[in-house]
């Protein structure tokens, strides 16, 4: 979803884990817990060597410090296409905001340092306006240094986009980068041909390819301007639909897909950015609901002839352009459309030459159709496809043209998505949590029938794979309760062949003073008031006594695409709470993600409904539990959350005893079009579950204590949402408190800030509940 999970960088990583604490602590929680409560303990560290003897109390502090607290955690992890090297984006031990580019060798020796990014570039100078709004959207706000890389397709250079232009690095000699631009202007979304012969990028709105053997640039597609755009991924594509690029190499070079993006009629909101020196007014072009969406077209540029054709994509242009792919010999391009209330997706085959297209395959539901970047081309000339026809997304094969039909997989479980696929062995490869709905692990599955699913990872944790192109090997980034995550270097059938980034609990390890004080994390499940068992987590302190009674922070997200309970590594905020005497607790509501369509679509036109009834029932069983305290339970989200903890402050007034919300969405005919009619339909077509949605009427209702943060810039979850509910809450003469950050988006991800936000939430949870038990 669009809306930003957690406000600061470290509580982003919501994907991992850890559980350090006394064995006496298990049979203590267990005291007086209803029976039909399960429970699930990791196994202990398979990294831990030996005890720390420090006992250390994380503190706020300490989260937002150098070097990351979580160690060496690897990003966008890589073979080169030799498959000599893995290479990895590593936080930089001094400033774990900027990146550099690490590599290892795959048949062993040490890993290095391939490009240090403040060396590269010291001053990285000021982010244009298009690149900070690319970066917010790919919640990289804040991030300095390295941030993306392509490599060539040779295994023999990389390309480093940095302070607006672009460098090439050769493995040869990394120590003289050649410059490709240097240009007043900012250069964006740099990709290197799939033969190797050409760097594309974006300047100015406009496409631009550069000849590497001779270093000249041509403009292939028509110049930009504000309103009118080519090769970019408009707003709606990079905040909500996982699309960030608006071009597409042909695997022989000879063509290349661009997207026309034309926003003239996209209604202009204007929106103050309020910062600490100066304020300006931005005219910032929102599809709010209901509201017109810019119109996309497609072209396909030839090199051989110099022409561009437009592509067919039917008489209806008020679409979405969800995906484009080609064939993997390039003679067929295929365009995911989707309808403009989305429950259509159609495949469309089309000609590169001529640009005509037939639709050959189609998915629809009456609530939504999700997208995904499953779509898998294969060397026959087949395809592979995932579909939710049967309530549970599996994988089709198909042949060219969709026609002919053999299902994969099946089952009550969903695939999460396609990881890889060997042709040799006919084996394909994909994430699941197939065993347990709290873990992801990589499975493979017969490429040619129906057969069995093999599990390839081990469980216990939670995985994310990247497999080689010849899917001959993966790497695979682990982590669970007990164990921060570890990037290693993996056969198919799941055997460790070394560590990349082994990030090993010892001494040195930035998590070691504090590991004796950790608080341990418990699992269980409960069944909401649909019957639908509800999945739910709790940090306990590591000082935690059974006979006392504690307070409790509930961290709430509850939106589309978000399943905050898993069995991984987990968020320092947490522990940070849990550190300062609090019980945390989460539990993923009807709505969420990898449980079937049926609890996912539960949400269709009822946003915040079905939600706040399961976050209550998760409120109920806190409160029967003899060791809470049930006067000091708090509430407290951001983006989606923040929107849940209204809605819990204005349907459950008396509930909770505080409520912190962060960035909320108060009135969903406000929020871009992509995302809310997707759940919501239109403000014209469906103004009762708008009406029903918006916490704006009843915030006279709010009784207890409520906070509100918001970013004064934020560009996605816009600033008025927050005024409006100030306004509302004043005009009913009800107190509130409220914290606003000038000049800072959607992500408050700055050290200073994002530390200042935690700061005032838990100064507010300190007066209002008061931590540590009694």
């Amino acid at each position: 979803m669009a809306l930003t999970t957690h406000p600061t960088p470290i509580s982003r990583q919501v994907q991992m884990r850890i559980l350090a604490v006394a064995p006496f602590l298990m049979s203590a929680f267990l005291i007086g817990l209803a029976p039909s409560i399960a429970f699930a303990q990791s196994a202990a560290s398979p990294n831990q060597t030996a005890t720390p003897t420090s006992s250390a109390s994380l503190n706020l502090d300490r989260l937002f410090e150098d070097p990351a607290l979580n160690g060496p955690v690897p990003r966008a992890a890589k073979f080169s296409p030799d498959a000599k090297l893995v290479t990895w984006l590593r936080p930089n031990d001094q400033d774990f905001l900027r990146l550099d580019l690490w590599a290892a060798p795959v048949e062993g020796g040490k890993a290095f340092q391939l490009i240090d990014s403040k060396a590269l570039v010291p001053d990285e100078g000021e982010l244009s306006d298009v690149e900070k709004a690319r970066r917010e959207r790919q919640r990289m706000a804040g991030s300095r240094g390295l941030i993306s890389y392509d490599w060539d397709q040779k295994g023999q250079a990389i390309l480093a986009p940095l302070g607006g232009d672009i460098y090439y690095v050769s493995l040869d000699t990394p120590q003289i980068p050649r410059r490709l631009t240097q240009t007043p202007q900012f250069e964006t979304d740099a990709q290197i041909s799939p033969q190797g012969g050409y760097v594309s990028f974006i300047r100015d709105a406009s496409l631009i390819v550069m000849n590497l053997a001779n270093g000249q640039e041509k403009a292939v597609s028509p110049h930009g301007h504000e309103a009118i755009t080519y090769g970019m991924a408009e707003f709606i594509a990079q905040e909500e639909m996982d699309r960030d690029t608006g071009y597409w190499w042909a695997p022989n070079d000879l063509k290349i897909v661009f997207a026309k993006v034309d926003e003239t009629k996209v209604a202009i909101v204007q929106r103050l950015e309020i910062g600490a020196s100066s304020t300006q007014i931005v005219d910032q072009r929102y599809p709010r609901a209901g509201a017109a969406n810019a119109q996309v077209t497609l072209f396909i540029y030839d090199f051989k002839t110099d022409q561009s054709v437009p592509i067919d994509l039917g008489t209806d242009k008020d679409i979405y352009v969800a995906r484009v792919d080609w064939s993997k010999d390039g003679g067929t391009l295929y365009v995911q459309r989707q309808n403009r209330s989305q429950t259509r997706l159609d495949l469309l085959m089309v000609n590169p030459s001529t640009g005509q297209s037939k639709v050959i395959l189609t998915e629809s539901d009456p609530n939504w159709i999700s997208l995904t970047h499953d779509f898998t081309p294969l060397m026959s000339g087949d395809f592979l496809w995932t579909s939710e026809r049967t309530g549970w997304r599996h994988i089709e094969r198909r042949s060219r043209d969709g026609s002919r039909v053999e299902v994969l997989t099946a089952g009550k479980w969903p695939v999460n998505q396609i990881s890889g696929v060997d042709e040799a062995s006919g084996r394909v490869f994909f994430m699941s949590n197939k065993d347990d709905s709290l873990e992801q692990r990589l499975y493979s599955a017969p490429l040619h029938k129906l057969g069995k699913v093999t599990e390839i990872t081990s469980a216990g944790g939670a995985w994310s794979v990247s497999m080689a192109k010849n899917a001959k090997a993966f790497l695979g980034t682990y982590s669970d309760p007990a164990t921060p995550p570890r990037l290693g270097l993996f056969d198919t059938n799941g055997r460790l062949i070394r560590w990349i980034e082994e990030n090993k609990l010892s001494p040195s390890h930035p998590w070691w003073p504090y590991l004796a004080s950790r608080a341990g994390m418990r699992f269980g499940t409960l069944i909401g008031p649909s019957g639908d068992p509800l999945n739910w987590s709790m940090h306990l302190p590591a000082q935690f006594d059974a006979s006392k009674k504690w307070p409790v922070i509930v961290y709430v997200y509850g939106g589309p695409g978000v399943q905050v309970v898993q069995r991984n590594w987990g968020s320092n905020t947490d522990q940070m709470q849990a550190a300062r005497g609090y019980i945390v607790f989460r539990i993923d509501n009807r709505g969420t993600p990898n449980r079937g369509s049926s609890f996912e679509r539960a949400i269709s036109r009822k946003l915040g409904g079905p939600e706040i009834e399961d976050q209550l029932a998760g409120l109920a069983f806190l409160k029967t539990q003899p060791f809470i305290d049930q006067d000091r339970i708090g509430v407290w989200g951001w983006s989606y959350g923040g929107y849940m903890t209204l809605r819990l402050a204005t349907e459950a007034p008396d509930a909770y005893n505080a409520y912190a919300s962060g960035a909320p969405v108060t009135d969903w005919a406000l929020y871009d079009t992509h995302y809310t009619e997707r759940y919501m339909g239109t403000p014209q077509g469906d103004a009762e579950a708008y009406a029903r949605s918006s916490v704006l009427p009843n915030l006279k209702n709010v009784k207890r204590p409520l906070l509100i943060l918001h970013g004064m810039a934020d560009d996605n979850v816009t600033f008025d949402h927050s005024t409006a509910a100030f306004d509302r809450l004043q005009a009913a003469a009800i107190p509130f408190e409220a914290m606003v950050y000038p000049g800072q988006k959607h992500g408050i991800r700055e050290k200073a800030r994002a530390k200042h936000v935690q700061l005032t939430i838990m100064n507010f949870f300190d007066r209002t509940l008061g931590p540590g038990p009694r």
